[in-house]
């Protein structure tokens, strides 16, 4: 009686074997300045694309410029991050505890600062160098599951040899962001890791939700706080006759008598207790509360918008200010990087952008207007008394410069934008142009 013939099934090791083959045969391309090939997935393959023109070595050794221990505790205690690491260590435990892989949290600027997991998964990650200290920023060691989600602001999943620097790319990799849920700001990421063999897509949908999840521990403690400060100012409004806010920090509102509320008000970056002037309430009488501030809006209705001066500086390639002057006041506000690449498409536009036109702008494709209504909402928190609606502008009479790098590939580096990167691409061929500034702190005045 005839056998069927010995077939061997392939198994899930196999399959990542011939997977990393695969995408290993597209890392001539990139390098030597073509596309990567059909092999990467889409984030790397972006990812590739931008990290190319930076010149990253494929050979660089990640125990390079690590953090002293002293700048690592430093960062520590001043990290938000800190709040969420018990949500992080049981949402992710059954990586930790598998002994092949270990979980890092990075801070905004890519650098470890916390590493857990078993045994054998961290003695191998100290013979990649992924130790904490270790600088995982994109445009340092390319694609990779801290330093990408950082850029694009989403989840993403790297195996193999999508990683840039070789000696990544026994590695397969998940990672997501952590914003404040107050203002969006970007707090970090966190990125599990482990063997490509231990590779499965159903990770990134974990890593995600648990991203999600010290995101909601953070806006708890936000409540938390808020609560407290209004026991603090709940007498002491009481007392006061006239308008009066108490606010937290960042403009949250905790307690109002006299006016009607508003969920948050816009504050300069640096308040300090006496005469202030805010964008919503204009002239105020400013007083310290624990947790918060007291904000007495003066007589008399705010300031005109039309007689302050905006000052958008965008010289550096990772830090953006507004700075605000007019009558007695000034005040300077860093911006995140959506909110300065939108009061700088305004800017280009001075005759307004409607919401399908800035959505286009934003993420290229018009449709998406509740999502730049929203920013544009969180923006206006900020500086509402000099914007305005339907289109998006800035107000009448509001004298704008726009502070430009010195060159035209540091604007806005990380964006993607098309808007953004259509500025670009039009300041780089321009030259002496008003698109490009006149040098570091350069300026221009940008017209519609």
């Amino acid at each position: 009686m005839a056998h069927p013939p010995d077939v061997t099934r392939p198994t899930a090791h196999d399959a990542h074997r011939a997977a990393a083959r695969a995408l290993e045969g597209t890392h001539a391309a990139a390098p030597a300045g073509r596309r990567p090939g059909a092999a990467h997935r889409p984030a790397a393959g972006q990812s590739w694309s931008r990290v190319v023109r930076g010149g990253i070595d494929p050979d660089h050794d990640l125990r390079s410029d690590l953090l002293s221990r002293e700048e690592i505790e430093r960062r520590r205690r001043t990290s938000r991050l800190r709040h969420v690491l018990p949500v992080l260590h049981e949402g992710l435990q059954p990586f930790t505890g598998s002994g092949q892989h270990i979980v890092m949290v990075a801070d905004a600027e890519g650098r470890v600062l916390w590493r857990v997991g078993g045994a054998s998964g961290l003695r191998r990650a100290d013979g990649h160098g992924l130790a904490v200290g270790v600088d995982r920023r994109e445009e340092v060691v390319g694609v990779n599951g801290l330093g990408t989600p950082l850029v694009t602001r989403r989840p993403v999943q790297v195996a193999s040899a999508e990683h840039f620097v070789r000696i990544l790319r026994s590695w397969a990799c998940t990672g997501a962001v952590i914003t404040d849920p107050r203002d969006g700001r970007l707090l970090g990421a966190v990125d599990v890791s482990g063997p490509l063999e231990s590779h499965h897509p159903a990770t990134l949908a974990l890593v995600e939700s648990v991203a999600k999840l010290a995101e909601a521990r953070l806006w708890d403690l936000h409540l938390t706080s808020l609560e407290r400060l209004r026991a603090v100012a709940a007498p002491v409004l009481a007392r006061i006759g006239g308008r009066a806010v108490a606010v937290d920090d960042h403009g949250w509102t905790a307690a109002v008598t006299g006016m009607p509320y508003t969920r948050r008000l816009a504050l300069p970056a640096a308040l300090s207790p006496g005469r202030s002037r805010l964008p919503a309430l204009g002239p105020c009488a400013v007083e310290a509360l624990p947790g918060g501030w007291l904000v007495r809006p003066c007589d008399g209705p705010p300031a005109a918008s039309g007689t302050a001066r905006l000052v958008l500086d965008l010289t550096r390639p990772h830090r953006w200010t507004v700075t605000v002057s007019g009558g007695a006041c000034s005040w300077t506000h860093e911006l995140s990087p959506r909110h300065a690449e939108l009061l700088y498409l305004l800017a280009r536009h001075r005759t307004g952008r409607s919401a399908a036109a800035l959505a286009d702008d934003l993420f290229g494709d018009p449709a998406r207007t509740v999502t730049a209504r929203a920013e544009m909402s969180r923006v206006r928190r900020r500086l509402g008394a000099f914007l305005e609606h339907r289109p998006y502008r800035f107000a009448e009479g509001v004298e704008v410069e726009v502070l430009l790098p010195d060159d035209p590939l540091d604007l806005f580096p990380r964006s993607l934008a098309p808007g953004v990167l259509r500025a670009r691409e039009a300041s780089r061929r321009t030259e002496g142009g008003a698109e490009r500034g006149a040098g570091r702190g350069g300026n221009a005045r940008c017209e519609g």
